[in-house]
């Protein structure tokens, strides 16, 4: 077996995203494409073409800016933090024994519904979602998705029911779940409780490179995660571990890493976001780091408020208000104001960004747009909610599990419907290292227990 058989570890199959990511970074990509297109043409198995594309890549970091660009972008914490809005969202009382339990068995339940919900089309474009959706009488998503359709529909839309195999269940179709199925937006909440438990409050972005080495495999990484790592594993040490040769460095994987230190730091947006800084820095820079903080942010004020666009703004406080990814949030909290219904902008926010392109399908902003959506329009309603997140289509997975995560913070466990919560059977499968099949509650029990010890906490 050789590791040149798997994404994400090989430089030039993806010189094109970088083209992308430069571009919209503000540097001066001309002459990027003859170049790019030179070193494709190569043959996979010419030593050659990874070798110039590693040198591409370098050169790239080096890029000259192009004039007028309008963004304020930094990614180092302090950078990030001078260029917020002036305006915070204040430090509020955590709520406390069984109401915190509550709210965190909650979030967790939730993540976990809206992830399940979205795994089985991750990938789907629009077109193809829409028309199961609606051909299976389920637009909009009112329930889990079913492989068990008449045979036309599974040949029409192509339904897969083996052969992809997480943890001890087969791809989450519902009819073939009995417990939440293993997935990276799941693992890495996960690695976010064993980072807290083992290195405390004050862990530091080395620690978080530690117990990715030490508890998670490289396989179980995606795109940036899985660059960072190998980076990792030749001395490239945080933070050029996140920008070295990483053309994934402003795509989702960090936002999708944001819940944990939400979770720890009820009432506590900046300090979430901080915590999710000190995680994103090792594989992300710029949006990237900052869809992490955004998520983070929120998830500490839905302990506390059960008011989306104050949810919204809270997280917005905490990144930078000329960053693409701000600008990208207001946009979408303008569409709502303005009363643009859930369907138009679903549509203008596929015009913005072209699902058929990965680096769109999988960046920060885009999916941001899709999960702010979410929030806005689902009027705090789980089903509502997590549906309109995996109907937009994108990274629908992330998306339904970031908003199910929100949601399920602002209700609780105990107002969550059965219908979504039952199939999980209050247990869920792990990848990461010392946990395999785990209850949920006991998560939520151990998260509890951290937040009680949280000094920031104390107010």
């Amino acid at each position: 077996m050789t590791l040149r058989r798997y994404p994400w570890l090989k430089y030039a199959d993806d010189l094109h995203v970088e083209q992308l990511q430069a571009y919209e970074e503000g540097y001066d990509t001309q002459g990027l494409e003859a170049e790019i297109a030179a070193i494709q043409a190569l043959e996979a198995s010419e030593p050659e073409r990874e070798e110039r594309a590693g040198r591409l890549l370098d050169r790239t970091a080096q890029l000259p800016r192009r004039s007028g660009y309008a963004y304020r972008e930094p990614s180092d914490l302090e950078g990030i933090q001078l260029e917020r809005p002036d305006l915070r969202f204040p430090v509020m009382k955590a709520p406390t024994g069984r109401q915190l339990y509550d709210k965190l068995y909650g979030a967790w339940l939730g993540r976990s519904a809206g992830c399940l919900l979205g795994q089985p089309v991750e990938g789907w474009k629009r077109e193809r979602l829409h028309g199961f959706l609606k051909e299976t009488g389920n637009y909009p998503l009112q329930s889990y998705m079913s492989s068990d359709v008449p045979e036309a529909l599974i040949g029409k839309y192509e339904i897969i029911n083996e052969g992809q195999v997480y943890g001890s269940s087969f791809i989450n179709w519902i009819n073939n779940v009995r417990h939440m199925v293993e997935d990276d937006d799941m693992n890495y909440t996960i690695i976010g409780l064993s980072i807290l438990e083992k290195y405390g409050f004050d862990f530091t972005p080395d620690d978080v490179a530690d117990s990715w080495l030490m508890n998670l495999p490289i396989l179980r990484t995606c795109t940036a995660e899985r660059v960072a790592y190998k980076n990792l594993v030749n001395g490239i040490e945080p933070p050029r571990s996140a920008s070295c040769r990483n053309v994934y460095r402003e795509w989702i994987g960090a936002q999708i890493r944001a819940d944990f230190f939400g979770y720890a730091n009820p009432g506590h947006p900046e300090k979430a976001a901080e915590m999710a800084w000190r995680d994103a820095s090792i594989s992300h820079v710029k949006n990237g780091i900052y869809g992490e903080m955004w998520v983070a942010a929120m998830l500490a004020a839905a302990a506390v408020t059960d008011d989306i666009e104050r949810i919204v703004q809270a997280g917005l406080a905490e990144i930078p208000k000329q960053s693409r990814l701000a600008e990208d949030i207001r946009t979408v909290l303008s569409w709502r104001r303005e009363g643009i219904g859930w369907e138009e902008t679903i549509e203008r926010i596929h015009l913005q960004y072209d699902e058929h392109k990965s680096h769109h399908w999988c960046h920060t902003n885009s999916n941001a747009m899709i999960v702010a959506m979410g929030l806005l329009y689902g009027d705090t309603d789980l089903q509502k909610s997590i549906g309109l997140a995996v109907t937009a289509a994108f990274d629908t997975d992330c998306n339904g599990a970031t908003v199910g995560s929100i949601v399920g913070m602002i209700l609780g466990a105990q107002a969550l419907p059965e219908k979504w919560i039952a199939p999980l059977n209050d247990k869920i499968v792990s990848g990461v290292d010392g946990f395999g099949l785990v209850k949920i509650s006991e998560l939520a029990e151990r998260t509890a227990a951290i937040v009680s010890a949280n000094p920031y906490n104390q107010i």
